[in-house]
């Protein structure tokens, strides 16, 4: 356990070195002292402890935090807008503490495990640090540096108690349409097989038992990345063959990378619900793929395969679903009671074997013996602190400098000038530390403006690289930039995740285009900084832009834009997904596509001389 008397800056430069090459203990190279205090504690259980152990109940579902110990709950989430009162680092600590005694209240003081969409950073927390999403680590072609994120994260989790990333999404997004596009290291299965394997590396650490590392969940399984039109929770229509090709390489790293859940996805394949597909799930990923961990489910996924919730429960826990994750309370059909009521029927009536249980929480149990929880259960409060440390922003803003494209950058029009004269800076987006977050967080959908503590704007980003003599200027729509010698222009996507990201036109939108059109008539040299989670139509915009940067959804750290802005850092990031010049083009990906020339080939982007 690390001490408090341990400086700061050192501390953090420990933990950040900690992660190593080495991957985290894998379930299938279980130590024989971890199998037989699972197996003593199997044999200890009844049913009802058993499929506590089950059961995943959301933080905001709770009517009493006492059910934890009358129902033995096995582990405890909080949604994407699932937060505690205070949503400080302390204030989530003080939430998990609350629900971790009530755990190890029960007869055999199991403790719970608590989980969360830590997808770019602990994104839930007022002040974390918040990486680029993933389409812009894609972007990096840098395993090492998504390792390094991971294990910052792993960090800040551990800094509030919670021990489960919700994390890596290893969908390969193969339509720009779909609104979890950023969520996907790119169109590739190879690169987000790279990318997926170095995360779940990251987060895990070199030991899961390690107080600063954090279980992954590799997500979500299967074929989301695929579905027709690109949406969500929609249909994969392809073979299996395909489906293999595509989907599933990204699983295999990780399982072979050491990860210790995975988490099924909402779609389908062939009109077939994921969450009760036997084959795929027990056959493929713990039959063929020997995944030794544990699985569970989305967000009342379950609910959607039928309109009887008990056949729902019968489906997917014999299919092999080990943890069913429920947003409802007491009061509200299917809820955790439900659920528990169900499951025990279900086993009593021969229709789940006790054998399936047993594998369910033998799975579960080894997981939290590996990591350790037993032995630490609580927040470690020198942890606390590190949350959004100086030495963590460095590594988020290192990777947003990695995964810039720059895309068009006529007569070397970047680097700007750091002793240029006047320097005109315009768009919402510039001075918006939400839309440069990009959906999942602080909120599900995220939102624009100041939605937490911590990290820079674009905006201020630049006047921090200027020299002292130079004057920036700033306007929203473009005006006021007469006598300028340059602009730099911030458009974008406002803030959305998953449902309400879907989108049928992906051209920029009519304000976006106006301020590009607009600063183009100031005659001078004009940089377009994309901020989006997807390709987008392009149109004009980039004709009119002298030099045009796509930087995805950075995150916090605004500074890594500046970096490569003025030359501090040469722009080395590569496209993830191919670019499409229109509608008509979508969806195209590398060596599969409608005819003609993408605007931009996969794996393009440019850099300095």
């Amino acid at each position: 356990m690390l001490r408090r008397s341990i400086g700061r800056t050192v501390l953090c430069a420990a933990l950040l070195l900690s992660g190593g090459a080495a991957r985290a203990l894998a379930a299938d190279e279980e130590d024989p002292a971890t199998a037989a205090k699972v197996e003593a504690l199997l044999r200890s259980m009844t049913l009802d402890e058993k499929v506590g152990q089950m059961t995943q109940v959301d933080l905001n579902a709770f009517h009493d935090k006492a059910d934890i110990q009358k129902y033995f709950i096995g582990s405890v989430l909080s949604g994407g807008n699932s937060d505690p009162p205070d949503i400080s680092a302390a204030g989530w600590a003080k939430a998990h503490d609350e629900c971790q005694s009530w755990a190890l209240k029960t007869r055999l003081k199991i403790p719970m495990i608590y989980g969360i969409d830590a997808v770019h950073g602990h994104n839930n927390v007022d002040g974390a640090v918040i990486f680029p999403h993933n389409i812009g680590l894609g972007a990096t072609r840098d395993p090492a540096l998504v390792q390094k994120a991971g294990r910052v994260t792993a960090q800040e989790l551990a800094g509030t108690g919670i021990r489960w990333a919700f994390a890596p999404c290893v969908a390969v997004a193969r339509n720009e349409r779909w609104g979890r596009t950023y969520e996907s290291f790119g169109e590739s299965p190879e690169l987000v097989a790279e990318m997926g394997a170095a995360a779940v590396r990251g987060l895990q650490g070199s030991r899961l038992s390690d107080p600063t590392s954090a279980l992954a969940c590799a997500k979500h399984f299967l074929g989301d990345g695929g579905t027709t039109n690109g949406k969500d929770q929609g249909n994969t229509e392809c073979d299996e063959a395909t489906l293999r090709r595509i989907h599933l390489p990204g699983y295999a790293a990780a399982v072979k990378a050491g990860v210790g859940s995975i988490m099924i996805s909402y779609s389908s394949w062939n009109g077939a619900k994921m969450h009760g597909h036997r084959h795929m799930i027990t056959d493929v990923l713990k039959g063929e793929l020997g995944f030794k961990g544990f699985i569970v489910s989305d967000w009342a996924a379950i609910d959607q395969l039928s309109s009887d919730y008990s056949h729902d429960v019968e489906v997917s826990i014999n299919a092999g679903l080990d943890m069913v994750m429920i947003p409802n309370g007491p009061d509200k059909k299917n809820s955790y009671v439900e659920f528990i009521n169900d499951l025990k029927n279900l086993v009593a009536e021969g229709k789940v074997s006790q054998s399936r249980v047993d594998d369910a929480v033998r799975r579960i149990l080894r997981v939290k013996i590996q990591m350790g929880l037993f032995e630490h259960p609580f927040t470690d409060p020198a942890l606390t602190p590190l949350v959004g440390s100086p030495e963590h922003r460095e590594v988020a803003r290192d990777c947003v400098r990695h995964s810039l494209v720059l895309l068009k950058n006529t007569g070397s029009t970047l680097p700007l000038k750091k002793t240029v004269k006047r320097l005109h800076v315009a768009g919402k987006g510039a001075d918006d530390i939400g839309t440069q977050c990009g959906g999942w967080t602080i909120a599900w959908q995220g939102g624009t403006g100041t939605v937490l503590k911590g990290g820079t704007t674009i905006l201020e980003a630049i006047r921090q690289a200027v020299a002292p003599g130079t004057r920036v200027t700033y306007s929203t729509d473009g005006s006021d930039s007469g006598g300028a010698d340059a602009i730099v222009v911030v458009i974008g996507e406002k803030p959305y995740a998953e449902m309400m990201g879907d989108r049928a036109d992906l051209s920029l939108a009519t304000e976006d285009r106006a301020i590009v059109k607009k600063a183009k008539e100031a005659g001078v040299p004009l940089v377009t900084i994309l901020l989006s989670g997807r390709p987008l139509i392009l149109g004009e915009a980039l004709d009119a832009s002298d030099a045009f940067v796509a930087a995805w959804l950075p995150g916090t750290e605004g500074r890594g834009v500046s970096d490569v802005l003025f030359g501090d850092h040469k722009p080395s990031g590569k496209l993830p997904h191919t670019w499409p010049r229109s509608m008509s083009q979508v969806p195209i990906n590398v060596g599969n596509g409608p005819d003609g020339e993408p605007l931009f080939p996969f794996g393009f982007g440019l850099t300095y001389p």
